[in-house]
């Protein structure tokens, strides 16, 4: 059963059971008796502190199935869109980081939600987004499909939606997935404000073929991009999307500063 935590107040009886992760080089936990409560965090504004609603453990099918309908529940009250099965697939894969300390965020809008934990990670992430590739473990399949659909799924259904699907890194070790739906879709933050330099302001007459398509409807609604941020929107591999990004260099619809392409002014007057 799920409850509200409140950090400045007495908190006799809801005390956070988990232990500490599993060190680098030891075993995981076992799948069947998670250990860690996930803890889901309501942002009604993106300037104060959210409030918290912690999932206790249990026994894995009950427990997939009530942080999910927590998650539903809570970001549908906030006015979001995005439908129970999907957050179900990206909660499902608290299975693959054996929960170990799963926190979800529900940001303003209810249409971005990140899940992170601090799990064993994923080091192929662009290959967890193809059809077919899986790390789960007999183990695993005892609980989820383990076929390598669900995050793949995920992502189609919320490109499909006009969204996104984003995998990342945490900070120490384990794994960050954010989902966004419409124009709460998100990317990485740039790093630095990047200068502007002086582009064509006559929109050039080019077709474009399907990634480029892409390419430019996801600079419409994002500052920057890079190959990376197009394999974890729409999939392929990084090679795939750094020929795309140049031709469409060559075609004058972006320019590349540093690291990160950019519309140009005709291509912006075009979007």
């Amino acid at each position: 059963m799920s409850h509200a935590f409140y950090p400045f107040v007495d908190n006799d009886g809801l005390e956070d059971r988990s232990s500490s992760p599993a060190a680098p080089g030891q075993e995981p936990p076992e799948l069947g008796e998670p250990q860690f409560a996930a803890r889901i965090a309501v942002y009604d504004d993106a300037a104060v502190a959210p409030r918290v609603v912690i999932v206790d453990p249990k026994d894995v099918r009950s427990y997939l199935e009530e942080i999910t309908q927590e998650v539903t529940k809570l970001s549908h009250e906030h006015g979001g869109q995005i439908p129970f099965t999907v957050i179900r697939e990206i909660v499902e894969n608290f299975v693959h980081a054996y929960f170990i300390e799963p926190a979800i965020s529900i940001l303003p809008g209810g249409n971005t939600i990140r899940f992170s934990d601090q799990g064993p990670g994923i080091k192929e992430k662009d290959r967890a987004l193809e059809f077919g590739t899986t790390s789960a473990t007999m183990e695993m399949k005892r609980y989820i499909r383990g076929t390598g659909s669900g995050l793949p799924l995920a992502q189609q259904y919320l490109i499909d939606k006009g969204g996104s699907l984003l995998i990342e890194d945490n900070m120490s070790r384990g794994t960050v997935v954010t989902i966004s739906l419409g124009e709460g879709r998100v990317s990485p933050a740039p790093s630095a404000a990047m200068p502007t330099p002086t582009t064509p302001d006559v929109a050039p007459t080019v077709r474009l073929d399907d990634r480029g398509q892409k390419v430019v409807a996801y600079l419409g609604s994002h500052e920057s991009v890079g190959p990376k941020e197009l394999v974890s929107a729409y999939g392929e591999s990084n090679s795939t999307w750094s020929r795309a990004l140049k031709k469409l260099t060559e075609a004058g619809l972006i320019y590349k500063d540093g690291q990160k392409y950019y519309l140009t002014a005709a291509a912006k007057a075009l979007v």
